[in-house]
C-alpha cells in the first residue's frame, strides 16, 4: 500500500521564495512560508531537505509568463531552477502558469488590512498558496 504524498508549490524569486505545502492527502493547502535565499543552488538544496522531511511527492513551480503567454527572462530562470530542483530532489517539477499570482496575493493581503510595505514579507508565500490551490483544484 502506497502512502499519500504532499504537493509543494514554489513561487521562485531572486531574494525570496514562497513555499506552500498541501496536506498528506494532496487535497488541501496547508503550511506556507517564505524562504530567504539568494543563491539558486543553496535554495534548491534547502527545498530538497524540506521535501524529504515533509514527504513531498510533487513539486509545482511557478512559471512567470508574459501576459500574452510568451516566455521572457524570468521564465528562463524558473526553468533553470526546475533543473536544479530535479537534480536535488529526484522529482520532476510541474511548471505552472503563475500569471497574476503576485497581484492577487497583494490584493488578498491588502484586503486583510496588511500595510503595503509589510507585504514583501509574506506575499511570496501567499502567491505560492494560490498556485497550490489552483493546481489542487485542477488535479
Amino acid at each position: 500500500m502506497t502512502s499519500a504524498l504532499r504537493v509543494l508549490a514554489i513561487d521562485y524569486g531572486d531574494r525570496r521564495i514562497g513555499l506552500a505545502f498541501s496536506d498528506l492527502t494532496g487535497s488541501i493547502a496547508g503550511d506556507a512560508f517564505t524562504l530567504n535565499e539568494w543563491d539558486m543552488h543553496r535554495a534548491a538544496e534547502r527545498i530538497a531537505e524540506e521535501c524529504a522531511a515533509r514527504e513531498v511527492g510533487t513539486i509545482v513551480l511557478g512559471l512567470p509568463l508574459n501576459m500574452d503567454g510568451t516566455e521572457g527572462p524570468r521564465a528562463a530562470l524558473s526553468r533553470e531552477f526546475a533543473a536544479l530542483l530535479r537534480e536535488a530532489t529526484g522529482l520532476d517539477p510541474v511548471l505552472w502558469d503563475e500569471r497574476r499570482s503576485s497581484i492577487e496575493a497583494h490584493a488578498i493581503l491588502h484586503a486583510n488590512g496588511r500595510r503595503m510595505k509589510n507585504h514583501r514579507k509574506t506575499v511570496d508565500a501567499v502567491a505560492a498558496t494560490l498556485m497550490l490551490e489552483g493546481y489542487l483544484a485542477r488535479k
